[in-house]
């Protein structure tokens, strides 16, 4: 069990404590490996007052803590003196993706490569073409100069600011590729010796779209926070001084009273004074059962009102939210850095001055070897071109976003990237039951009539329930197919059920307490409830009220398990891994999954 306490998912308990007053993200322009994440470290930590700063290459983005208020000028300052731009946000929300020109540079890159890299190609069959020197000259120089404007410029910031990048790694060696042929074909024009053209266009086209690549798999990570920002809506109905009138969610105070319609998104989270509904929180919690609300119950922002309007008191706002929390643990998860990235980043601080001095040693060797400097300064390119730390810096904290990104989509929260390298070493998994090992959505399982046809008593449950979004209507009306009856003077009754006309008696269809309300006995069937609860299903009922009370049936609703959820399973244990399952329901409703 150790390890499975160290490689445990953190989720709803850990989320209420990740707020911090004291903390900041910045999002950092201009780099490019894990040497320039090292020096934004490095420059922020320097700052007075700063306690500690992470930078995530992969989302771009500095995370800084302090004991005190921080200076966000001096910090955005400390970046700048680094060689890079950094700009203040109050929160880490990803905007959305912006249009963008690289697809089409990088398609240009392409078409301008390809008939360089053609000769090459056409070698390895036997087939053996020169393009003239004009015309590499004509095709390698938009690539360079255009297409690889980027690294020149991110390489003369490093200069700038004394230390090395993965920029200037590209823009030296294809720089030295570029200018080796531009000396051959000028020197030797009519020679025809091999000029080396399409390595530096091959080089820059690569590294051009694997940092596209890059980015737009970063993009896609960050779907899973876009969908959560999303729950939150824009505007609240507050009560103040016996009117309600509509406010932004920012100028909600704790303490304020709001308004919350059936249908709507809760703005806040917030204890009900007022009113009795139903609450959708599926988004928190994974249940599909919408769950009971009245005064003194907990709502959560970003949850759905049922169909009664209730009124609640603002208990938590803004980065306090739940809502808020859980993102705020997506964003923590995908910026943390995994024991083995620190030591990536450790190596990435001293590497390209490294492989600069190994660049040299090659050509100097090569030099001495045979005197054929052209072959050098070829072998010198190829040690800084192959040395690129793309995949160094990039590779990790990318795994974590995308791993993080889909996890938070399937409704799984990881908030330890420390937990994430160690879940290879689990020996227990413990899988909550309602919408992991279950559908989460609930099924008719049964109807008995107290008396008459089941069908009829089924029939007459969908009609009155006709047009409901409520999880329990939705399956009974996919039980009962076509509804020839027509149901009128529908009215919910909060917490309870719904009571209709049909062909002008009056019924009732919900909870015992809506049975009770209207003394109407379970008679009989108290007893199939009863078997029916003990095995996880909700029982509703359904009673004629006019013109004589009496019991007309039950329906029961269960939750059925995924077909893949025994196959999991079955593969955990293949694998010497032990299941638990976790619920709230009763130990029979267990022991039936």
């Amino acid at each position: 069990m150790g390890r499975f306490k160290m490689a445990a998912l953190h989720i709803l308990g850990s989320i209420m404590a990740t707020a911090n007053a004291n903390e900041l993200t910045l999002p950092i322009e201009g780099m490019s490996c894990a040497s320039c994440a090292g020096r934004v470290e490095k420059a922020l930590r320097a700052v007075p007052g700063v306690r500690d700063a992470n930078v995530n290459l992969a989302m771009e983005r500095a995370f800084v803590t302090s004991d005190n208020a921080l200076d966000t000028a001096q910090l955005v300052q400390a970046v700048e003196r680094a060689g890079y731009k950094a700009v203040p946000v109050a929160a880490a929300a990803p905007a959305p993706a912006a249009t963008s020109t690289e697809p089409l540079e990088i398609a240009v890159s392409a078409a301008l490569t390809l008939p360089l890299l053609a000769p090459m190609l056409a070698e390895l069959v036997g087939i053996y073409l020169m393009l003239p020197g004009w015309v590499q000259f004509a095709l390698a120089t938009p690539v360079q100069f255009w297409i690889g404007a980027r690294f020149y410029r991110g390489a003369w910031k490093a200069l700038l600011a004394r230390t090395g990048n993965m920029d200037l790694l590209v823009a030296l060696g294809t720089s030295a590729a570029y200018g080796l042929s531009m000396f051959q074909w000028l020197a030797q024009p009519r020679q025809g010796g091999h000029l080396y053209f399409e390595a530096a266009a091959v080089v820059i086209t690569l590294v051009r779209l694997g940092k596209w690549l890059e980015t737009r798999a970063k993009r896609q990570t960050t779907e899973a926070i876009r969908a959560l920002q999303a729950l939150r809506p824009a505007t609240a109905r507050m009560r103040a001084g016996g009117e309600v009138r509509e406010v932004p969610v920012e100028a909600l105070r704790v303490g304020d009273e709001v308004l919350v319609r059936p249908g709507e998104r809760v703005p806040m989270d917030g204890v009900v004074i007022e009113g009795a509904s139903h609450a959708d929180e599926s988004m928190l919690t994974g249940e599909s059962m919408p769950v009971t609300k009245g005064p003194g119950s907990q709502l959560i922002g970003g949850s759905v009102n049922g169909d009664g309007m209730v009124v609640a008191r603002a208990t938590a706002l803004g980065a306090e939210s739940t809502l808020a929390r859980i993102i705020r643990a997506v964003e923590d998860a995908q910026s943390a850095k995994a024991p083995i990235q620190r030591l990536v980043d450790r190596v990435s601080a001293v590497f390209v001055p490294v492989i600069l001095a190994i660049a040299l040693a090659t050509f100097a060797g090569w030099s001495l070897y045979n005197g054929d400097w052209s072959a050098a300064v070829l072998n010198a390119v190829a040690v800084l071109v192959i040395a690129c730390p793309c995949a160094l810096g990039l590779a990790t904290p990318t795994a974590i976003m995308a791993g993080t990104g889909v996890a938070a989509r399937h409704g799984i929260l990881i908030k330890d990237a420390q937990a994430l390298e160690l879940l290879h070493g689990v020996d227990v998994v413990a899988f909550d039951k309602t919408g992991t090992l279950t559908v989460g959505k609930p099924r008719l399982a049964a109807h008995i009539a107290a008396d008459g046809s089941h069908d009829a008593m089924l029939a007459l449950a969908a009609a009155i329930q006709q047009g409901s979004e409520h999880p329990l209507a939705r399956a009974v009306g996919e039980a009962a197919g076509r509804v020839p009856l027509a149901a009128t003077d529908v009215k919910a009754v909060p917490g309870h059920g719904v009571t209709a006309t049909v062909d002008g008696a009056g019924y009732a269809l919900g909870n015992r307490r809506l049975m009770e309300r209207h003394g109407v006995g379970t008679g009989d069937l108290a007893r199939a409830a009863q078997e029916h609860e003990a095995a996880g299903q909700t029982v509703s009922w359904l009673a004629q009220l006019t013109p004589e009370p009496k019991l007309v049936g039950l329906l029961a609703f269960g939750d059925a398990v995924k077909p893949e959820s025994r196959e999991a399973v079955a593969r955990l244990h293949g694998l010497g891994i032990r299941t638990v399952m976790l619920t709230g329901d009763n130990e029979g409703a267990a022991r039936h999954i």
